[in-house]
């Protein structure tokens, strides 16, 4: 038990330092965009989505450095599936949530294909470098389209609300500071996180995928679930789903593609057949639920709807237990 209380002490303190230097990093590049006269819905789109994967991010990027594939592709498909099946799910059992942003409409089916596309390149169970380019691509190619939507479409809810939410004016020398401490703070508490996760993992005998898809991924999809709920709470709706898809959109496009870029290996085959089938089954879940079926009647996700995705979650964290038992 002794053997355990430091990886464990590791793991609570980079959570905590993660989530806290992710916070500062999108203070200081929002604040150091607007000092080059960057526009605010840009830093939005932008900084702010890439702030909440920061965690993410970092965290796949150290475990892909020390060889460990199986916990950067862990956190990448756990975090989506915790952001939709805990997070949201949860959310939307404390306030049902009324969608009407076209642009979160046109999120949904872009993830969904997404989820096509990242399933064919992983379909040979060998995460490669071509397969690493072609998801970097794709996310950079998405931040653009998704930028020039927001701007073509002006009126949309989400596009105010993501403006409203930007971090509070600092000067220019306090956002470089926060900037770069934010960064700073962010892979020192990644390599922390990442350290004590491959200890617990050797120390229980489960394998790295296992860590990556509950501990870590819960952890890291913290940011998410506090910007989800406060977005609810101030009844700014299409923000809350929108962090969700845009989120589980950068992981499975830039969290995914750092373990191929860095250290490009095969993976265990439960990815395909367990953990792969119930990202997908919750991304579709969370479609259907969003979709008015009545014209003229707005979307909404309510209690039902996210006692539904909870209860997928659970099932899903029952069948991680069962299979670590076996």
């Amino acid at each position: 038990m002794i053997t355990l209380l430091l990886p464990a002490l590791a793991i609570i303190t980079g959570f905590a330092l993660l989530i806290w230097s992710a916070d500062k990093f999108v203070l200081g590049a929002s604040n150091t965009a607007r000092c080059f006269s960057i526009s605010p819905l840009i830093v939005g789109v932008v900084i702010v989505g890439l702030g909440t994967s920061a965690p993410e991010m970092l965290v796949s990027s150290m475990a892909a450095w020390q060889g460990k594939t199986g916990l950067s592709i862990g956190n990448a498909l756990g975090s989506n599936i915790t952001n939709i099946g805990l997070m949201l799910g949860i959310t939307a059992l404390l306030y049902p949530l009324h969608i009407h942003s076209k642009l979160v409409r046109r999120e949904m089916p872009l993830l969904l294909a997404i989820v096509a596309v990242s399933l064919l390149l992983l379909w040979d169970q060998y995460l490669s470098f071509i397969d690493g380019l072609i998801l970097i691509s794709m996310m950079f190619a998405i931040l653009v389209f998704t930028v020039y939507e927001a701007k073509t479409h002006g009126e949309d809810s989400l596009s105010q609300e993501m403006i409203d939410e930007l971090p509070e004016v600092i000067s220019k020398g306090a956002a470089l500071k926060w900037l770069f401490l934010g960064i700073a703070v962010l892979i020192a508490s990644s390599r922390i996180l990442v350290w004590g996760a491959v200890e617990v993992a050797q120390f229980c005998g489960v394998s790295d995928l296992i860590i990556g898809l509950t501990i870590v991924a819960i952890g890291t999809s913290l940011p998410e679930l506090a910007a989800t709920l406060a977005a609810a709470r101030k009844k700014e709706f299409d923000l809350a789903v929108g962090n969700i898809v845009g989120s589980n959109i950068f992981n499975l496009l830039g969290v995914m593609a750092l373990p191929a870029l860095i250290h490009p290996d095969r993976f265990e085959s439960a990815v395909l057949t367990r953990d792969y089938p119930v990202m997908a089954a919750l991304t579709i879940a969370l479609i259907i639920f969003s979709i008015a079926w009545h014209k003229g009647k707005q979307s909404v996700l309510g209690r039902f709807e996210g006692a539904l995705l909870l209860a997928g979650y659970i099932g899903y964290m029952l069948w991680l237990f069962n299979d670590m038992s076996a």
